[in-house]
């Protein structure tokens, strides 16, 4: 009898080892893991948002242009949002794609507007899959036969928003001189 206390301390403790290497590998499992929501800053100084003077509409339309400048599609457009895209290949079997989405926002004082831009980098890449063709031979049912062909498609592999604010920089001096543009000519007197 005085062995079964110490068989049961001994199986207990073996137990909670186990327990606590079980605890620790889980724990190391979800901290290798990145929490993307502690990169959020939400900071009064963002890398997605900039102020120009003029109303919403003539920042949109500045953004506009910048975008059809460098080559960008333009898909969806209103007074004070636009979307856009431009695709790349940098090889035969992968594809590329950034898409812009602005919303200009008025300031409140009728003089300048703020224009939220975000963009994300979309990764695509050639999936090949086989086919094959059934044949129907009388007393044997159908055989499967496979054929060269195949059946070639583009797969989403990747998407991520660009957190560069090197990227949004150069953006906002595209728009920027476009918008400078704009201001000019509405400087000019009208010519009769």
């Amino acid at each position: 009898m005085s062995r079964t206390p110490h068989m049961s301390r001994s199986r207990f403790s073996r137990l909670s080892c186990l327990i606590a290497a079980l605890s620790l590998s889980l724990a190391a499992c979800t901290t290798g893991k990145t929490a993307f929501y502690h990169q959020e800053e939400f900071s009064d100084t963002s890398a997605f948002s900039r102020s120009f003077p003029g109303s919403e509409k003539a920042v949109c339309e500045a953004a506009r242009r910048a975008l059809l400048g460098q080559g960008y599609i333009i898909n969806k457009t209103t007074d004070n949002s636009l979307d856009g895209n431009k695709s790349f290949q940098p090889a035969s079997d992968k594809h590329m794609e950034i898409a812009f989405h602005v919303v200009c926002a008025s300031n409140g004082n009728g003089k300048s507007s703020t224009m939220f831009v975000s963009a994300t980098q979309d990764g695509f890449a050639l999936k090949k899959s086989n086919s094959s063709a059934s044949l129907g031979v009388g007393v044997l049912g159908s055989v499967s036969m496979p054929f060269g062909s195949s059946d070639d498609s583009m797969v989403r592999v990747s998407s991520e928003t660009i957190r560069s604010s090197d990227f949004y920089d150069r953006f906002f001096g595209a728009a920027e001189r476009y918008l400078l543009v704009d201001t000019e000519d509405d400087d000019k007197p009208a010519q009769k």
